[in-house]
């Protein structure tokens, strides 16, 4: 059966509009904006267009909304063209949720129809230069003041799309005094003003063309109602669930390179001939070929169960964390296998695998590092009792 089978026939359409984009538009420009390090505008224009930004949000909100396999589908797709893309509307779409499940109506009035059509792009800002994965460690404070607004103070960084993006939903503190930490935490709704200071591009081995800066506040100004839900100290639990939905962002990006990696070096095997014949019939390139295709259709399977197990309203930390760490690990080894297939050409800026081998490891330390995934599906296990 078809990954494409279980979804509706309008799903179907969905998937295949943003497949045939990819090929058409995406495949023949990504090498040069790629190596240029170039913010594709026109790209994500196309994108706009087509409603991929308006995934996430309701037809009453002016969305195209789909299920989450069939979104999971969609970030696969835009990864296998270039990663880069699928992460300009990552952020973006967990930001989207966010609004949906915890907003209050004048925030998803005032946000959520523009982020539709893309008019209004959206990131998130959790990490932080000396905290990382550990947010409870978070220092970026924001202070009430006598007439209910925010002054916020601190910093963030490797925040993507912070230059380019109109609202940014930021994790801070809005009761520093809080024991235990996580419930003084709150999401602030921001947007570019006095007091925010976006800086330098951080330089990456991958994942070109889509900024990822520093976010420095300085006695930024948000108003009363800036707080996501309307009430204070909810912003961890929110942002944790919101996690959920860029956990399985990243895995299905994971599959996109991986698949993309793959699909290269399958085509190569057949192209490419040794000692007489093509080299896929050498067991040994046969033997990668197998293991490609089996390990990328495991995290694939995965990866679509937990968007099911999603969709089902019911919580699946464990099972995105499990997807992530296993699509991207999967992407990893793959991407490596693919330039052992191209040999001496997979070392080549002339190929694509090399950019799908450096494209790769963002998805292993992003969205919280394997190792943090690690500690919450053993977390989970214990809570559970297992997996039954």
């Amino acid at each position: 059966m078809s990954t494409l089978d279980a979804l509706t026939p309008e799903e179907q359409f969905v998937v295949k509009t943003v497949r045939d984009f990819v090929d058409k538009e995406v495949k023949p420009v990504v090498r040069e904006l790629e190596h240029a390090d170039t913010y594709p505008e026109a790209l994500i224009q196309q994108m706009k267009e087509l409603g991929i930004f308006g995934l996430a949000v309701p037809e009453e909100y002016g969305g195209t909304p789909v299920s989450t396999p069939c979104y999971v589908l969609i970030t696969e797709e835009l990864a296998r063209g270039w990663m880069s893309l699928a992460g300009a509307m990552g952020g973006h779409t967990v930001v989207a949720k966010l609004l949906l499940h915890f907003g209050t109506e004048k925030q998803k009035r005032r946000y959520l129809p523009r982020m539709a059509t893309g008019e209004i792009r959206a990131t998130m800002a959790l990490t932080e230069p000396g905290g990382g994965s550990d947010l409870q460690a978070m220092r970026t404070v924001a202070r009430k003041e006598a007439d209910g607004s925010y002054v916020v103070n601190g910093t963030k960084t490797w925040i993507t799309n912070s230059r380019r993006s109109q609202l940014i939903a930021l994790l801070c503190r809005t009761d520093p005094e809080a024991d235990p930490t996580h419930k003084g935490m709150s999401i602030l709704l921001v947007e570019h003003g006095p007091g925010l200071t976006v800086s330098r591009d951080l330089p990456k081995l991958g994942y070109k063309g889509v900024e990822s800066c520093e976010l420095s506040f300085d006695g930024l100004r948000a108003p009363a109602d800036a707080v996501l839900g309307g009430a204070e100290g909810r912003g961890f639990a929110q942002m944790m669930k919101g996690l959920e939905t860029g956990r399985l962002q990243v895995a299905a990006r994971a599959l996109g390179v991986g698949r993309a990696a793959f699909e290269d070096a399958l085509a190569y095997a057949q192209q490419r001939e040794s000692f007489g014949k093509p080299i896929w019939q050498h067991q040994s390139i046969g033997n990668y070929l197998a293991d490609m295709a089996t390990s990328l259709t495991a995290a694939q399977q995965l990866t679509l169960h937990a968007a099911r197990e999603y969709d089902a309203g019911r919580r699946v930390d464990m099972e995105a964390g499990m997807a992530k760490l296993f699509a991207s690990e999967t992407a990893m080894r793959i991407a490596l296998d693919a330039v052992r297939i191209h040999g001496g050409y997979g070392y080549s800026t002339e190929f694509d695998v090399e950019r799908y081998f450096r494209d790769a490891p963002l998805m292993i330390v992003g969205e919280g590092t394997n190792e943090i995934q690690r500690n919450v599906i053993a977390a989970q296990l214990v809570k559970r009792g297992g997996l039954g």
